[in-house]
């Protein structure tokens, strides 16, 4: 039996210095990191060239920790660097001409959608895909409050507009939360001069942007990854937010993607997809999938390396999916009351859409969740998932692993050792393996077990 892919961690881990040359060159640094431990901590900041944090607290969390943040996107020319050689009212100019971003993003396929989501998704079919900076929110979802919810939203865009000199259409918003309550969208219009004014091109910046983005979430979630190509560095940064109602068409979650590459949002809508596809759409916590899911690519061009370019085009895309991998990894080693991440290989499929429908059956079933809670190396439960799937499969032709172990042949019980088995599943992370024998196609999907921690976060969330 190969070796399972192995969750990712610390600044000590495969990116240390890593160069991404393509995405089968990503999957090897992942495979070869030999780590088995759940990652903490964020891993090695770097920051692309072109955009500034910051984070302030506007009073919307009853806590009053920072629920406010920004990123803006300065372009080729900072806006310090213009005002040191131009007089105020070109610098200003300038930096409104020269600032932005391509954009590229992918939203919630939850019918019941969001505010922001609504907003930021016609704010980018206006503007070609064109975004000057991000404004998020935390603690409350603006979802499910109607047309004065919209109107909410599109204050703070109009303001945060106005400040920046460029069109609300340029303001892309972003909010999590408790679902129903009403936005108050004028303790976030009266903090903004002051958020502006805290921005920076820093790894505070960033530290502050990821943790006022947090709800439930007990730590930030950030990756980064950086290639050279022609005497010229391009970097990718994730940062991303997600604890529960984690479902793979998109989970909830919010994830920014920053990067100094140089490409058209029609170039980037089909490498983000692509990016997705492998990483945050291969992931499951509870099932549920949230009203404010979006994922936004930002590119400010800024190292001027072009995706036209293949040979830039395949590294960026091998870059953009592993801090995808990372974040995704990140989010369900994160999941409310997970004590039990769940590497789960579906093998053998007679296409990957038959693997993913399998993996999610599997990742699902409250049976199965709740056995892996408690270590049980249960199998049959396993086994029935797959069966009511909905996929063809023969059950005759399933086996089972449990890390190692072979527990079921040919849809069968098969002598294995129950304690090793159980000491497996009582490990952080566990890898459990299903092979249909059908075909060639196979999937890598995260998930976790559901332990009454989870009920008791969500029992009491909104009270």
């Amino acid at each position: 039996m190969p070796q399972a892919v192995s969750l990712r961690r610390s600044s000590d881990g495969p990116w240390r210095g890593a160069h991404v040359c393509n995405l089968a060159a990503a999957q090897k640094l992942v495979e070869d990191s030999g780590m088995t431990s759940l990652r903490r901590s964020p891993e090695k900041i770097r920051l692309p060239v072109g955009f500034s944090f910051s984070a302030v607290a506007a009073g919307i969390k009853v806590s009053g920790r920072p629920d406010l943040a920004l990123v803006e996107v300065w372009g080729r020319v900072p806006l310090r660097q213009a005002q040191g050689r131009l007089s105020p009212v070109q610098a200003e100019r300038s930096s409104a001409t020269a600032g932005g971003a391509t954009a590229a993003a992918l939203f919630t396929k939850n019918r019941v959608v969001a505010a922001p989501v609504e907003v930021g998704r016609s704010s980018l079919l206006a503007t070609g895909g064109r975004v000057r900076a991000v404004v998020v929110n935390s603690g409350n979802a603006n979802c499910a409050t109607g047309r004065a919810g919209i109107q909410a939203c599109e204050r703070v865009c109009r303001e945060a507009g106005k400040l920046f000199g460029v069109p609300a259409a340029e303001i892309f918003p972003s909010s999590t939360g408790i679902i129903g309550v009403r936005l108050p969208a004028e303790k976030i219009r009266a903090k903004l001069p002051e958020l502006i004014a805290a921005r920076s091109a820093s790894r505070h910046g960033v530290l502050a942007f990821a943790h006022a983005i947090m709800t439930t979430d007990t730590r930030a979630k950030i990756a980064s990854a950086r290639f050279r190509m022609n005497s010229k560095d391009v970097t990718v940064l994730g940062i991303a937010k997600g604890a529960g109602m984690i479902h793979p068409q998109l989970a909830t979650m919010l994830v920014y993607l920053f990067t100094d590459v140089d490409a058209s949002s029609r170039e980037l809508q089909p490498l983000l997809r692509e990016a997705c596809d492998q990483s945050l759409n291969c992931m499951s916590i509870d099932g549920d999938t949230s009203t404010n899911d979006t994922v936004l690519l930002l590119a400010s061009g800024a190292s001027r390396a072009r995706a036209k370019d293949v040979r830039v085009r395949k590294k960026f895309s091998a870059a953009l999916t592993a801090v995808c991998q990372s974040l995704a990894e990140q989010i369900v080693s994160d999941g409310e009351g997970v004590q039990h991440v769940i590497r789960l290989f579906v093998e053998q499929a007679r296409d990957r859409e038959e693997a993913l429908l399998v993996a999610r059956t599997i990742a699902h079933s409250m049976l199965v969740k709740t056995a892996w809670a408690g270590a049980d190396p249960n199998w049959g439960r396993i086994l029935a998932a797959v069966g009511r799937c909905g996929a063809p499969i023969d059950p005759s032709r399933v086996q089972i692993f449990i890390g190692g172990q072979k527990v079921c042949r040919n849809g069968v019980a098969c002598p294995f050792n129950e304690r090793q088995a159980h000491r497996h599943l009582a490990q952080p992370v566990c890898d459990i393996r299903v092979q249909l024998r059908r075909g060639q196609h196979s999937v890598r999907f995260l998930t976790t077990d559901l332990t009454a921690e989870y009920v008791r976060i969500n029992a009491d969330y909104s009270t």
